[in-house]
């Protein structure tokens, strides 16, 4: 297992849009692996592969831990993940981003929603999902398509947040 580094806004790459996973192999999962071992100490939630330079659509959560420490980890890992239905109904949480430091808003996004993916044996999964976990895998898929949850927030607040990524990003050069 290896730490990967993380790709900070405003930085092209996070605005591409993930290429499918062609073949779940022992590289795929060991990429896997890695994001987790990567998102854990971050600490974070949820990691898609283009935040470590991967283009593949491919995304690692795990929203145990979260002010919920006496419970055992529930990693998963989705490839090529694709929302299939959605309620009609929305949820609002403050989100972050590891790609996005020290910066939080308020996003909307459905409160539930049912996704179809392949599992790191490369066999096709579905899963409904609800609260934080349809909330974490909303954002990391938006990562998979060149969003980033700034861009659900007004462009004021946006353009302010990236101008101090930027400036911070110049400082650290």
């Amino acid at each position: 297992m290896a730490l990967l580094p993380i790709i900070t806004a405003p930085d092209p790459r996070l605005k591409t849009v993930s290429e499918p996973v062609g073949q779940v192999d022992d590289e795929i999962r060991q990429l896997v692996s890695d994001m987790f071992e990567t998102m854990y100490e971050a600490p974070g939630i949820g990691l898609a592969a283009i935040q470590v330079g991967v283009q593949k659509r491919l995304l690692v959560v795990d929203v145990v831990g979260k002010g919920q420490e006496d419970k055992d980890p529930e990693p998963l890992a989705l490839i090529n993940p694709e929302i299939t239905w959605v309620s009609d109904h929305d949820n609002v949480y403050e989100e972050g981003c590891l790609s996005v430091p020290a910066h939080y808003a308020d996003v909307v996004r459905p409160a539930e929603i049912e996704v179809s993916y392949l599992d790191e044996q490369g066999e096709k999964q579905k899963l409904k999902a609800d609260g934080l976990l349809a909330t974490c895998i909303q954002h990391e898929i938006d990562h998979l398509n060149g969003i980033l949850f700034v861009d659900h927030i007004s462009a004021l607040k946006r353009n302010m947040i990236l101008r101090k990524l930027l400036k911070q990003k110049k400082l650290a050069s």
